[in-house]
């Protein structure tokens, strides 16, 4: 079967205060989103460089509940291929990022010179690939970055890396990347953000997080080929009851859907209806002031589901 774009480990919890009326589908960005998997060279393929074993359904957990039934008794992911964190430059400077930040929200954030050097030059090998490199000249070509990559860098890591107030009751202890990327826990209570599945596999490798199985309707259930994929999941005790996030796909193609989404809008709220590849998607990005707040994509249908009951 041909490994499908789903792979959105639908890895966070789905925000109240959306739109509640759908959008329709934006098919420019559709037709941009598509441009960029295909040039996503750096895209994992499912059956040889990871396997992923969705198991069985998770059941209702409460947000800030701690106590919840595990559905899967062995990891999500097999057979990753370790090497390509080693040999592709955007993935191996992506994994030293993930641990420069204090997970919990209320703690300050500290910035050595090391990490941001290490920021710069994962910055510097993001605009290096054709993925970002096509999203700038769209970008540019609708007024919202400038040609010049110097500028362009700066504008990234406003949006991405610029630290800010989560909590408002501390020093400045979050930032769009840690949020989305790496994940974040409040109070002690939950789990904020977390929609990447790099991160997840390396702490699950690692003992710290515990898949417990997969959420979907019963008319698109998921398989080991899907690059999109809602579960649940525990990390370090704390348990996401629902969440989001693609799979496969590379840090550059993720950082560049969310940015071209980011600067085409000026809401603080922004929900775009896509179709890439064969899944349709909501991807959402809310703002913090000029930086990203969070961004997720949020799965309505896969195995070109959509496009076949529009057929009917």
């Amino acid at each position: 079967m041909a490994a499908r774009f789903c792979g959105v480990l639908l890895l966070t919890v789905f925000l109240c205060g959306l739109n509640a009326s759908r959008p329709v589908i934006n098919q420019e960005l559709s037709n941009i989103f598509n441009e960029l998997w295909r040039l996503d060279v750096n895209r994992w393929t499912p059956g040889i460089d990871y396997t992923i074993s969705v198991q069985a359904r998770a059941g209702y957990v409460s947000q800030g509940s701690h106590v919840v039934r595990d559905h899967a008794s062995l990891p999500l992911f097999s057979n990753v291929t370790e090497d390509k964190f080693l040999n592709v430059t955007t993935l191996s400077r992506f994994t030293k990022l993930l641990d420069n930040y204090e997970s919990s929200t209320g703690v300050a954030e500290m910035v050595t010179a090391e990490e941001r050097t290490e920021v710069n030059l994962f910055l510097d090998a993001v605009l290096e690939t054709e993925v970002m490199k096509r999203a700038h000249k769209y970008l540019v070509s609708k007024g919202k970055s400038s040609s010049n990559l110097r500028l362009f860098k700066s504008q990234l890591h406003l949006i991405w890396f610029h630290l800010y107030h989560r909590d408002r009751n501390t020093g400045l202890d979050s930032c769009g990347f840690e949020h989305v990327f790496v994940g974040e826990t409040k109070s002690g209570t939950e789990i904020l953000g977390f929609h990447n599945w790099i991160q997840f596999y390396l702490q699950e490798k690692n003992g710290n997080l515990d898949y417990k199985g997969y959420k979907a309707k019963n008319h698109d259930l998921p398989d080991q080929d899907d690059h999109v994929l809602n579960l649940q999941f525990s990390w370090h005790g704390l348990v996401k009851p629902v969440g989001s996030a693609f799979i496969g796909t590379s840090p550059e193609f993720e950082l560049a859907v969310f940015t071209v989404i980011f600067l085409m809008n000026t809401e603080r709220s922004t929900t775009v209806l896509v179709n890439i590849d064969q899944c349709q998607m909501e991807l959402v990005v809310i703002r913090h002031g000029r930086s990203l707040g969070t961004a997720y994509p949020k799965l309505l249908s896969s195995n070109s589901r959509h496009l076949r009951q529009h057929s009917l």
